[in-house]
């Protein structure tokens, strides 16, 4: 080892009952830089990562780690955190009812000689790390006014509260508007000015390209090569986290479009706790048969509240238009009206709102159909395993038996068990929010050729994407919402990212 390695992982090997997830893995990082780990979802990256900080212990591996040249042992998180290392989960650990300066020293606390918290010291040292990471918020506020940017740069702050050495963050952009994105990365490279070194786990390869010295490869809990930032080019990742070349990232799709489906005229939804506040203002727009219409929009533009709104009202107060299916107008006030005239919602948080983690496979895709394999009230168990099981071979999600724990599944598998759900639902119109959110290159493929399929089966389908290049490859017809408004509406043939994005800055006129 180098006396310019900081770490080295050496032949680690971690199995689970029947399953290998890392195989003979070793890794090598140099003091200083920012190193990639790229991979499909189900890789071994996480994995890694785990072993790396003590959340899977000493002794349940094998294998040798060896940090700042010395051989190191971790059983747990306190252990890795004592010696410089720290991890920060896609997951924020943050308790959303305490101050900023709270989160920043949890148990890790300013205090008195006597033992009690100093909270004059607690402030003004949170004041200090919250400068270094360009956060401008008092230290006083609660993690639960803050949006999830902010939330990303005080869990940096908390690491560096623990004089951290090696930061490891796991796909630390998923949830980041572009701007966000783009402040963390800047953090990133400055925190690397500062001697601290990172590894990054992301499946945004443009932001890979960006900002990593060396990226390593991780296939099926091997590693399948690492490459120096002068080698680094997207096609040569994908080509080694799928094992062959995307020269194509979307399927063909050909549209067959038909008569309008669903047309929506001047909805209006107020903000749920400020009614003053329009946040879906006048939008009105139009789906046909075996067509995919995108919705594009920065963060903030309302995209995701246009369509809770229209399912079931989930989403806002006083909320106004009309909603009409083949020409006939329809009432969608409650999520079983929505459902019941045939439109499905994939929410884009799909942990919280669109799966129970809990449970199997089984019961989160029958759970919104239940009517078709009851009678007399009761579930015929036998149809619902039949069924559900078609749905998990038909659908390639990655798992033994649809008695699986859906938390558990990968986040492409888990993606698709949500769009199972809705098909067996038989829709007519499918809302996707951000379908491809946390997923892999290979995962995004064949979510895209499901998509295709359900045009092609004559579905209305819209999607909502903050990946300008997604909805430009996949859909037939693009509008731009800003500011809860509608700003334009252009053939995909005639669409570009520049004038997406054209007008979804367009300010309204005041």
């Amino acid at each position: 080892m180098s006396s310019n390695t900081i770490l080295q992982m050496r032949s680690i090997t971690k199995t689970f009952p029947g399953v290998t997830a890392l195989s003979d893995v070793t890794l090598e990082v140099k003091r200083g830089e920012i190193h990639a780990i790229c991979g499909e979802n189900g890789a071994g990256k996480s994995t890694l990562m785990k072993v790396l900080s003590g959340v899977y212990p000493h002794g349940s591996y094998e294998g040798e780690i060896t940090f700042e040249g010395k051989p190191v042992r971790f059983n747990n998180l306190r252990d890795s955190e004592a010696e410089g290392i720290v991890i920060i989960h896609q997951e924020l650990a943050l308790s959303p009812y305490l101050s900023i300066a709270e989160n920043i020293f949890l148990n890790n606390e300013v205090t008195t000689r006597t033992g009690l918290i100093d909270w004059n010291r607690t402030n003004v040292e949170a004041q200090k790390l919250l400068a270094r990471v360009g956060l401008r918020d008092s230290p006083t506020t609660r993690i639960l006014d803050i949006g999830v940017g902010k939330q990303q740069l005080v869990e940096i702050a908390k690491a560096l509260s623990k004089r951290v050495k090696l930061l490891i963050l796991d796909e630390p952009t998923a949830a980041l508007s572009e701007e966000d994105s783009d402040h963390l990365l800047d953090l990133i490279q400055h925190l690397k000015g500062q001697g601290v070194t990172s590894i990054i786990i992301s499946h945004k390869l443009n932001e890979i390209k960006k900002i990593a010295d060396t990226v390593t490869v991780i296939r099926d809990g091997k590693i399948i090569e690492t490459i120096a930032h002068a080698d680094v080019t997207e096609d040569r990742i994908i080509k080694d986290m799928v094992g062959r070349d995307l020269q194509h990232r979307f399927p063909d799709h050909t549209p067959h479009i038909g008569e309008e489906i669903l047309r929506v005229e001047n909805w209006t939804a107020h903000h749920p706790l400020d009614v003053s506040r329009v946040v879906v203002d006048n939008v009105s727009l139009n789906v046909r048969a075996g067509e995919i219409v995108g919705i594009a929009g920065l963060m903030g533009a309302g995209r995701t509240e246009f369509a809770m709104s229209l399912f079931g009202r989930s989403y806002g107060t006083r909320i106004t238009g009309k909603v009409f299916k083949r020409g006939v107008e329809i009432k969608t006030r409650t999520v079983a009206e929505a459902v019941a005239n045939g439109i499905a919602y994939a929410t884009e948080d799909r942990k919280y709102y669109g799966l129970n983690l809990i449970e199997d496979i089984k019961r989160n895709i029958s759970v919104a159909s239940l009517k078709k394999l009851s009678r007399f009230g009761l579930v015929n168990d036998n149809e619902e395993f039949k069924v559900t099981d078609d749905y998990r071979k038909s659908m390639n999600i990655k798992a033994p038996s649809v008695m699986s724990i859906t938390g558990k599944l990968s986040g492409g598998n888990q993606q698709k068990v949500v769009l199972s759900k809705w098909i067996y639902a038989s829709p007519d119109v499918l809302i996707l929010d951000e379908p491809t959110r946390g997923i892999d290159v290979g995962a995004k493929y064949e979510i895209y050729t499901i998509i295709n399929k359900l045009a092609a089966e004559g579905k209305a389908v819209i999607v909502i994407s903050s990946e300008l290049p997604e909805l430009l490859g996949i859909c037939d017809r693009i509008y731009a919402l800003s500011e809860g408004r509608i700003t334009g509406e252009l053939p995909a043939t005639d669409a570009s990212p520049e004038a997406l994005i054209k007008l979804m800055t367009m300010e309204k006129a005041r």
